[in-house]
């Protein structure tokens, strides 16, 4: 009976340690892909769509461009994420929310200015008679921040995450590192890794497709709020929209199936070591 409780107790350690090293892994890995596939995007150029790809600290540049095709040579790509903000802008759709990947967290170069996040959004300040108020120094019109407050929150929870998997981790390691108790919670978590990401994704794209009024609702008549694709393929205007997991998101099932084998096989050590007293 002993030798048994130490076995599980050595596979529950190891499992949650496997899983404690993938959720470092996924963390830099893209979870998910988003892609607008029109003629006017031709696959010469396009060869995979306007697509996009969500890590857990942001939202990133999914095309190579022109480099997908061996018998033509450049140094960049075609930058999908600038072309898929320019798509949505004109449906009257908030820009994408960056995180750390947004222009703001790279180090400027001298002479350069500090910028503001890419999704924010201003209007001009105007005055009892719907003047705009222009600022003498300058001699512009004076500008008011009138961004949505659920993307500054999105920002702020893609910015942050790595603390929170920092924090994720910490749990492991305390479930790892205590195996007379019964703290399951503390490896479920941190299991649920990939349904936080799913819950977030999909909340956000309800969100984008259900405010459609970034410059009163666009240039095409008659788009209504809707909830884009988060998985498989839809149509949008005369876009085709494509979305499907990427190869992060089965790491961090992986990560979510780890942790509860870990979590079954320290119960049955915790369970045979009671029965032997």
């Amino acid at each position: 009976m002993d030798n048994q409780a130490k076995k599980f107790r050595i596979l529950y350690k190891l499992f949650a340690l496997i899983a404690l090293l993938l959720m470092i892994v996924v963390y830099f890995m893209p979870i998910w892909w988003v892609a607008l596939q029109s003629h006017q995007y031709p696959k010469s150029m396009y060869p995979k769509g306007i697509r996009i790809e969500f890590k857990y600290d942001g939202v990133y540049n999914g095309c190579k461009g022109v480099q997908e095709r061996a018998e033509i040579t450049t140094n960049e790509g075609a930058d999908c994420l600038m072309e898929m903000n320019a798509i949505n802008h004109y449906i009257g759709m908030f820009p994408i929310v960056q995180g750390i990947n947004s222009r703001v967290y790279k180090k400027l170069k001298d002479g350069q200015k500090e910028v503001v996040p890419e999704y924010y959004v201003f209007d001009t300040k105007k005055d009892t008679n719907g003047k705009e108020i222009i600022d003498p120094k300058t001699g512009s019109p004076e500008l008011i921040d009138v961004t949505p407050q659920y993307l500054k929150t999105l920002n702020d929870i893609l910015v942050n995450s790595r603390y929170i998997f920092a924090f994720l981790g910490v749990l492991v390691i305390i479930f790892i590192a205590t195996p007379k108790k019964r703290n399951n919670i503390f490896a479920l978590l941190p299991a649920l890794l990939p349904f936080y990401f799913l819950f977030l994704y999909m909340y956000s794209m309800y969100w984008y497709g259900h405010h459609l009024d970034l410059h009163g609702g666009g240039a095409f008549a008659g788009i209504k709020p809707f909830m884009p694709t988060v998985f498989g393929h839809g149509k949008v205007a005369q876009f085709e929209t494509v979305a499907y997991p990427y190869y992060g998101f089965f790491v961090a099932l992986m990560v979510f199936v780890l942790l509860l084998f870990a979590i079954l096989f320290k119960r049955k050590s915790i369970l045979l070591k009671s029965n032997k007293k």
